[in-house]
């Protein structure tokens, strides 16, 4: 764009051609914006021929997950339930700062209803389909905005994550996906699921692409209590995370999850292919060596329990007046938090806390500076019939670090034997998130993974 070879309205063209080809094929969308994204576009070429330059984002067209308020158009949360009222309010922090960077935004983007569960095929919203096998399910909850990366709809987009919901579809669709540090980016107009453990975040090609995001959406904001953010000795300090990128793994030292819950529940294609990502580390000068997460199994539950009981604390009213309105997952998950009481949670925030000194005291004990897994244990699931392990392991990689809050990147790491991505995790330190982004990145520069295309 700043040498003129393409303008933001040729990519935008793109991007539309894409869409217009395949997003009722892969149910990527809810609603395009084609009419604002042109204008937005112009705007955008007009300010580079002037000299005006916004950053890595300007003029490049993103797709936003449809529980995120925008000032186009409503917010349904892929849901018949949820009052168009609601997206009255129009754009939050994370959109206010997307515009500013000069971003093109496409339109809103398929997920799971109130980004929970999975398809429910008889409501009237479009099925997520994935790109490399449309009998296969994308994964949840973002999956609009994955799908719709990996088929070229858009260059980036908007996913949130509780339990894996950007990782996820990452996995599943052969793309890059960032959670941050919990409370990095602010979460203001965007439809709660579990609010001590609902993140924002990007998703996109690669982990470059991520850093370029996450530039633009950190930072607190007054209107999310929840913000915080690496303080220096003037208070906030803004982390340029593009700044370093290149810096590479030499020299650091990576722990293995070797918990046996992760083993078990993957198979032997992923452990094989994981392996050959952990060589790769190994080719770029990172040691590595096993690391068993400390109640582990305790993370995991707990973010299951809590985000039930959240879920049902914004849901009650709603369950009880609109009961079939809700798609039968989401209604049966988030009505098992009717079974949690306050003394649970009490217990819950108790084991979050003992499980963070832990994993912390652990990782400065072994001298350990990331953490590796696989994203998930198995490629995409089908819609129906699929293998029981591969369900039952969809999120079992991922929910400990939305309980501990603690920064996640998933990156493509290969092929199963269907032929479907698999990703690998990469995890840090609270406000790590400038190094989990250079690991991902420099694992990139030695593979082509994040480059496949479906089409």
């Amino acid at each position: 764009m700043r040498s003129g070879t393409v303008t933001s309205a040729e990519l935008l063209e793109q991007c539309r051609t894409a869409a217009d080809d395949l997003g009722e094929t892969l149910g990527t969308w809810i609603l395009r914006f084609d009419e604002q994204a042109a204008l937005a576009a112009a705007d955008a070429d007009a300010e580079l021929a002037a000299g005006r330059d916004r950053g890595p984002l300007h003029g490049i067209p993103l797709g936003i997950k449809d529980i995120i308020a925008t000032d186009e158009g409503p917010t349904t949360a892929q849901s018949l339930v949820l009052d168009p009222r609601w997206g009255e309010q129009g754009d939050g922090p994370v959109m206010r700062r997307l515009r500013e960077a000069g971003a093109v935004i496409m339109g809103k983007t398929t997920t799971m209803e109130f980004a929970i569960g999975r398809p429910d095929f008889a409501k009237p919203f479009p099925i997520p389909r994935n790109p490399w096998n449309t009998e296969r399910w994308t994964g949840g909850s973002s999956s609009g905005t994955g799908n719709g990366v990996a088929s070229g709809q858009f260059l980036g987009g908007l996913g949130t994550d509780t339990g894996g919901s950007i990782r996820l579809p990452a996995a599943y669709n052969g793309i890059s996906g960032h959670k941050g540090t919990f409370g990095l980016v602010p979460k203001s107009g965007c439809v709660p699921l579990g609010m001590s453990y609902d993140h924002i975040g990007p998703m996109a090609r690669s982990a470059w692409d991520c850093a370029a995001m996450l530039n633009v959406l950190a930072g607190p904001d007054g209107t999310d209590r929840t913000t915080c953010a690496p303080r220096g000795p003037t208070g906030y300090t803004a982390l340029d995370y593009l700044d370093g990128i290149d810096r590479g793994v030499e020299g650091r030292r990576i722990g293995v999850i070797s918990n046996e819950r992760l083993i078990s529940g993957s198979s032997g294609t992923t452990m094989a292919i994981f392996a050959e990502a952990e060589h790769q580390l190994v080719m770029s000068g990172a040691e590595l060596q096993p690391f068993v997460v400390p109640l582990y199994d305790e993370l995991c539950t707990a973010a299951f329990l809590a985000l039930a009981a959240e879920a049902f604390a914004w849901h009650r009213s709603s369950l009880a007046d609109r009961w079939s309105d809700y798609g039968r997952p989401t209604r049966l998950t988030i009505a098992q938090g009717a079974l949690i009481n306050g003394g649970d949670l009490v217990q819950i925030e108790r084991v979050r806390q003992v499980a963070r000194r832990r994993l912390l005291e652990q990782m400065d004990a072994e001298g350990i500076d990331l953490l590796i897994s696989p994203t998930t244990g198995y490629g995409a699931t089908p819609f129906r019939g699929a293998d029981p392990d591969a369900v039952s392991a969809t999120a079992l990689h991922t929910p400990a670090w939305n309980t501990t809050g603690f920064p996640a990147l998933s990156v493509p790491m290969g092929f199963d034997r269907d032929g479907l991505p698999l990703g690998l995790q990469i995890i840090g330190r609270p406000f790590a998130d400038d190094l989990v982004l250079a690991a991902g990145h420099a694992y990139q520069q030695s593979t082509d993974w994040h480059i496949r295309s479906p089409y």
